[in-house]
């Protein structure tokens, strides 16, 4: 091969088509979060589109030293308001590298004020919902968006802009907001007023894909189950000679990390699952012998499960609970490091949305949602070093992963369940006597879920135990026992997610089954809340 056709990089040569790709894979488009409880949705549509996007707070980007790999930037909606005096902005640099840029929401009033046009907050311009967008103007943002047909969008905005920048138009308009989406070509910014990103947007992924292909012009080479060999040489480069612990659960989170590091380094490997106490009914039986008989891993079992409720006892708040667990989760795992001087680092299945929500994305309070456990209720200081190769990745994202890791349909295509356990599904105290109860109807309730096919149908369903107690009748006599609540909701991601419909003789049956077969428990009622506005888990 000639010099013409070779390129050095790390004293290795490689063709140009090789480092082509390469540098195709690592385009990437990144979102600014202001702060918007569906930001993480954005990221989504995009990877969707096999274009890999990144989520950055103000803080993170300040702090980026590179805008090579950058192809465009999307800044989504908030709670804050461009009409104080002070609010949340990105730098005006930013503007001027030529990365084309579209706002959202918020993220529109942001541009439109930064180039001199006017947002005030008037009672007639809100729109809350659905409403309906006719174009004014040809525009590739929209280009087979609307056609003979208006579409719905979903709005969710008190303010509005009122008078446009100038060198900006007006490319589409809904009833009640005239500047619904603007552009201006020469500095190759773009705002729509709507939520693309949630599905009460007609197609609104359309808008996403002429921003990606059409107008930062990057190409959709990005795959997930093509990512496997990076992740496996990321963690050999990082690890090097050392010895890594995994915390295994049982999830599909923690399997994939452990298989995943296991093609990387094999024996150097400690796979341990901690008996918190809080986990699901002979949870740890059914995982051991998978990954233990099955797919030959190192696996360690340690009964920690009276410590747990020791830290735990009269813990009522969901925040308190979380911290407390995740620094018992550290602090076993460094005790068992110490038993071998080799290990240096603790993998876990920390996933991309455990980090968003666990951070604020403006520095507010307000815009944290909660701490996961191996995120947010982490101690500060910590003697081993984590190994996170899932962070980039959302939960339908990661099972891709594990199918091309040959993870079993058993474990790859189970419910979501959280890392504190049982701890935030018992609202208020946590102790055995709760745990035991709620595991017996959490089984049930599963296993009747499997059986009339419907658990696959479904995203994560669950029971919890209700922190009082109600008066009920059972063989003429009076009880005073607990109520458990039934929660099951469909959802393409988790973002957001709506209640599973249950036929009423599904929902009898299942109420029946709980009451005659749980002691402790006489009422059940189930959920039928979305989220937003509540979240998945109660707590």
């Amino acid at each position: 091969m000639s010099k013409k056709y070779k390129l050095k990089i790390r004293n290795r040569e490689v063709p140009k088509k090789i480092n082509a790709d390469l540098k195709s894979r690592m385009e990437k488009i990144i979102i600014i979060d202001f702060g918007s409880q569906v930001t993480k949705l954005i990221a989504r549509r995009i990877r969707e589109l096999k274009v890999y996007s990144e989520i950055l707070t103000l803080k993170d980007l300040k702090n980026l030293k590179s805008f090579d790999t950058i192809k465009g930037i999307i800044l989504s909606g908030g709670p804050s308001t461009v009409t104080k005096k002070s609010y949340a902005k990105i730098p005006r640099e930013i503007f001027l590298k030529n990365i084309p840029i579209l706002g959202i929401c918020y993220g529109l009033q942001l541009l439109a004020k930064e180039f001199g046009g006017v947002i005030d907050s008037i009672k007639s311009n809100r729109e809350f919902g659905r409403a309906t967008l006719f174009k004014r103007k040809n525009s590739l943002l929209i280009k087979n968006y609307i056609n003979s047909k208006n579409k719905t969008v979903w709005m969710s905005h008190q303010d509005a802009v009122i008078r446009l920048p100038k060198g900006f138009k007006i490319i589409a308009s809904t009833k009640e907001s005239k500047l619904t989406i603007i552009e201006n070509i020469d500095k190759k910014i773009y705002g729509v007023q709507f939520h693309p990103e949630v599905t009460h947007t007609d197609n609104g992924s359309k808008i996403f894909s002429n921003f990606v292909f059409l107008i930062c012009k990057i190409k959709d080479k990005w795959q997930i189950d093509s990512e496997k060999k990076r992740l496996i040489n990321e963690v050999k480069s990082k690890v090097k000679n050392d010895k890594v612990i995994c915390a295994l659960s049982g999830g599909v989170d923690s399997s994939v990390v452990a298989l995943l590091i296991n093609k990387a380094i094999k024996k150097k490997l400690v796979c341990i699952m901690v008996n918190t106490g809080l986990m699901r009914k002979n949870e740890f039986k059914f995982t051991y012998k998978i990954f233990k008989k099955k797919y030959k891993l190192n696996v360690k079992l340690i009964n920690a499960s009276k410590l747990y409720f020791r830290k735990l006892k009269n813990i009522s708040d969901p925040e308190k609970k979380r911290k407390i667990i995740g620094e018992l989760f550290i602090r076993i795992f460094e005790k068992e490091a110490k038993k071998d001087k080799g290990i240096k680092y603790l993998a876990q299945g920390t996933l991309y949305p455990d980090i968003i929500e666990s951070r604020s994305a403006t520095g507010s309070r307000s815009s944290k949602i909660k701490s996961h456990h191996n995120v947010g209720g982490l101690p500060k200081k910590m003697n081993l070093k984590l190994v996170e190769p899932l962070k980039e990745f959302f939960k339908d994202e990661v099972r891709t992963l594990g199918k091309s890791l040959s993870l079993v349909d058993s474990i790859k295509n189970r419910h979501p369940f959280p890392g504190p356990g049982l701890a935030i599904r018992i609202i208020g105290k946590v102790t055995p006597e709760k745990v035991k109860i709620l595991q017996e109807a959490d089984d049930i309730f599963i296993k009747e879920l499997i059986k009339h096919k419907l658990y696959d149908k479904i995203w994560q369903a669950y029971v919890a135990l209700l922190p009082m107690r109600t008066v009920g009748v059972m063989g003429d006599s009076r009880t005073y026992e607990y109520t458990c609540l039934l929660r099951s909701v469909i959802s393409d991601d988790g973002m957001t997610a709506d209640y599973f419909n249950f036929s009423k003789s599904f929902l009898d049956e299942i109420s029946n089954k709980i009451v005659n077969g749980v002691p402790g428990i006489n009422r059940v009622v189930y959920d039928i809340t979305s989220k937003p506005p509540s979240t998945i888990e109660l707590e």
